[in-house]
């Protein structure tokens, strides 16, 4: 897995200097603009596009707080392809009455109830998403020990967002359904 930190000269950080990352990004894509390549040998224009699609995808990925989050997940070994994760029994317990809450809807739309239970998962929402923010904002100043207890805690949360994604699409279909 490429490092977009380290191509970009930066430390790996949940909330890289914005300003920094644009300012690599230009640099850059003035560096590797195929246009400056034009005379030069397919080889090296083939580096020179390959180099431009890198910058790109470090750009997309280290300016986006959730494309970022995932990155460094990945990239710190948390996260893996086709991974089963189990989130926590408590948890699961409470999105089975959400859902159950959604199929009720299905059933028998209405309207207050469903604007209850928007209300309901945006509340949980808010709860990972200030949690994750806490965990994010302290890990650069935490040691390696710190580092990997918290990067256990961002992953889980990680999971329990996109579960609640999910859940925001299904409640979505119901708004539209009304």
């Amino acid at each position: 897995m490429t490092d977009y930190f380290g191509f970009y000269g930066l430390p790996i950080s949940f909330n890289p200097d914005a300003a920094a990352v644009k300012q690599q990004f230009y640099a850059l894509s003035k560096k590797y603009h195929p246009d400056f390549y034009i005379n030069e040998s397919e080889k090296k224009q083939a580096e020179v596009l390959e180099m431009s699609t890198l910058n790109n995808k470090a750009y997309q990925v280290l300016s986006d707080p959730q494309k970022r989050l995932h990155y460094i997940l990945e990239l710190k070994g948390q996260l893996t392809e086709a991974e089963n994760y189990v989130l926590p029994q408590s948890f699961l317990m409470d999105m089975m009455d959400v859902n159950e809450a959604l199929m009720d809807l299905q059933f028998d739309p209405d309207e207050a109830r469903l604007a209850a239970l928007k209300d309901e998962v945006a509340l949980i929402e808010k709860s990972i998403a200030d949690e994750i923010l806490k965990l994010t904002t302290s890990f650069d100043r935490q040691d390696a020990a710190e580092q990997a207890a918290a990067l256990v805690s961002i992953k889980d949360l990680y999971y329990r967002n996109k579960y609640l994604l999910r859940i925001r699409e299904s409640i979505n279909k119901a708004t539209a359904s009304l």
